[in-house]
């Protein structure tokens, strides 16, 4: 399995090598070179495995190799082993055909634990076979950076740091990153948006010589290896429900694309999903792309769903590839003019040929509070603010009643208890594992939004010295 860049002037790579990129080095995302194909005998196939099982199944064939089937099928099994829940990601029914699916049974409670809990074990196998260590480096709205955190503390051939928009993430999304005494991590509050703290992680490794001085290396989702281990969720809930002799469809939370676009690479590879509903808040650039054509910057207004609280969303240029016939020529012109001016229109014909497959849902915070009440209302069932914005968005924009639809449920809504209690009159405790955290100790610093304080501060605090 070969690697090729949105932007088609970067080394074409093998996975190990995508692995430890991160970002191509033309500023373009890796994807793969054809996306596999699984046959309807070969998702029958996948009914019945345990989920270590059906991911080693889903994500052999994009590894290609790079790691030893069975050194990947440990990784996979101690990825999913300190899950909260046996099923790993179990549907819970709301509806007659209404499914949530929970993502937050990992150690910090959220979707990105499927990602991270894969990708540090990977990272501690390519790297300690190399001989090699890397710096990471990443922006988080939130989830990520403490999954990533949870991932890699401790392990000797990474330091890890990640900025957050300081005052714009919950207090335990704070503290689940800021009270992890590991001395390889860092969490750096930078004063300005989650799009501020993405461009600078760009900009580092834009910054070629500082990308190469400090063996950059990334967890956010531009790094392929985080969206391949996010395809597996989609598998297993369409096998769940009777794929693939019938389609499925999903409502995706999500500001940043990466993780609807997980699944619309399942779709590439077989699987019969019939529609992707992108549920976003008031930050909605991407439902008014899906109503227009057209993707247009504005100003990001703080929400009770910090994690999409976006207006640059990194993971739609892989999106964009796909559009423009994997074209990366065109792709780049169109990134450029998209960040010069704020604004890029793909036309009518691309833009029909998008709404084949996807819609877009936009919920106010009045209205998301709305969401959890009701939902407790009637199920008994707690939803965290953007699982309520997945839920809303199924129900608004479900095309076919005969078709089940899957509601990702993004985050444990113990992750925003203010919110979530305001809504329903319960306050959702946190897990026995996490149940002292606001008693820990926090350790953060406060970063203007800077490139040269930023790469100072990296450049201080990593290990590198004297390393071979």
């Amino acid at each position: 399995m070969r690697y090729i860049s949105t932007r088609g002037q970067a080394p074409v790579l093998e996975f190990d090598d995508v692995l430890l990129a991160g970002l191509a080095r033309d500023g373009g995302l890796y994807l793969p070179e054809s996306w596999p194909r699984l046959s309807a005998d070969d998702i029958r196939s996948l009914r019945g495995l345990s989920y270590p099982e059906l991911a080693m199944r889903v994500v052999a064939p994009f590894v290609g190799g790079k790691i030893e089937d069975a050194a990947l099928a440990d990784i996979l099994t101690e990825a999913y082993a300190g899950f909260g829940h046996d099923a790993v990601a179990p549907l819970v029914q709301l509806d007659a055909n209404l499914w949530t699916m929970e993502l937050f049974h990992g150690p910090t409670l959220a979707f990105k634990d499927f990602a991270m809990q894969f990708l540090g074990r990977a990272f501690d196998h390519v790297l300690g076979r190399c001989g090699e260590r890397v710096t990471i480096v990443g922006a988080t709205s939130g989830d990520t950076g403490s999954a990533a955190f949870e991932a890699c503390r401790d392990k000797d051939a990474i330091d890890i740091f990640f900025l957050y928009p300081n005052g714009r993430v919950s207090e335990v999304q704070r503290r689940q990153m800021t009270t992890v005494g590991s001395a390889n991590v860092h969490a750096i509050a930078i004063e300005g948006t989650f799009d501020d703290c993405q461009d600078l992680v760009k900009a580092m490794f834009n910054d070629t010589a500082f990308r190469d001085e400090m063996r950059l290396s990334a967890a956010n989702s531009i790094n392929w290896a985080r969206l391949m281990a996010q395809i597996v969720y989609y598998f297993h809930a369409a096998v769940s429900l009777g794929g693939p002799d019938r389609p499925v469809s999903f409502a995706v939370p999500t500001g940043n694309f990466g993780n609807v676009y997980a699944g619309y690479a399942a779709r590439a590879m077989g699987l019969p999903i019939e529609r992707f509903i992108v549920g976003s808040n008031v930050n909605d650039i991407l439902p008014r792309f899906f109503d227009s054509g057209t993707l247009e910057m504005a100003e990001v207004a703080p929400t009770i769903s910090p994690s999409m609280d976006i207006q640059v969303s990194s993971n739609f240029e892989r999106f964009l590839f796909e559009l423009y016939e994997r074209d990366g020529g065109v792709v780049s012109q169109n990134v450029t003019e998209f960040r010069n001016t704020g604004k890029l229109s793909v036309g009518n014909n691309l833009w029909e040929s998008s709404r084949e497959t996807f819609d877009g849902f936009r919920l106010d915070d009045t209205d998301t509070r709305a969401v959890i009440g009701q939902v407790h209302a009637a199920n008994g069932y707690l939803l965290d603010p953007h699982s309520a914005i997945g839920v809303a968005a199924a129900r608004a924009k479900a095309s076919d009643p005969a078709t089940p639809i899957v509601s990702l449920a993004t985050a444990h809504p113990a992750k925003f208890p203010d919110a979530v209690e305001e809504a329903s009159g319960i306050r959702p405790p946190l897990p026995p594992a996490l149940a002292d955290l606001h008693d820990r100790p926090e350790r953060m610093t406060v970063l203007r939004n800077d490139l040269a304080q930023v790469e100072s501060f990296v450049r201080e605090h990593v290990s590198l010295k004297g390393a071979a």
